[in-house]
């Protein structure tokens, strides 16, 4: 069996053609420039774990924490912005609004639940 990997980068649960009859996800917590850079660097890691595997694993490392520093940062941007939006309104705001923002909160929590 070849290894596809065009279908390797697609979504969990994801078929080929199926992009228009589904909703946007939701937002991606990292710009896809930041994802890049922290791949890059994993991939740089893989292909030199055999030549200077400690310094490798190291890049690895190195990565890991930049990724989960970034996760935490844009977590707590999307917690502060997602508080702003309830607490700040009028108490008698529109039930609407609120369920809005009940919603974004469900879904970034059953996220993180998934990793």
């Amino acid at each position: 069996m070849m290894y596809d990997q065009a279908r390797a980068q697609q979504s969990a649960g994801r078929t080929p053609g199926s992009a228009g009859r589904r909703s946007p996800g939701p937002e991606p917590l990292l710009s896809s420039g930041e994802q890049d850079k922290i791949v890059q660097r994993l991939r740089h890691a893989i292909n030199t774990f055999a030549d200077t595997p400690h310094e490798a694993l190291e890049e690895a490392e190195s990565a890991y924490d930049e990724a989960t520093a970034q996760l935490v940062n844009a977590l707590a941007e999307r917690r502060r912005l997602l508080r702003a939006d309830w607490q700040d309104q009028d108490p008698d705001a529109q039930s609407d609004e609120l369920r809005n923002t009940l919603r974004q909160y469900r879904e970034i929590t059953q996220r993180l639940l998934r990793i």
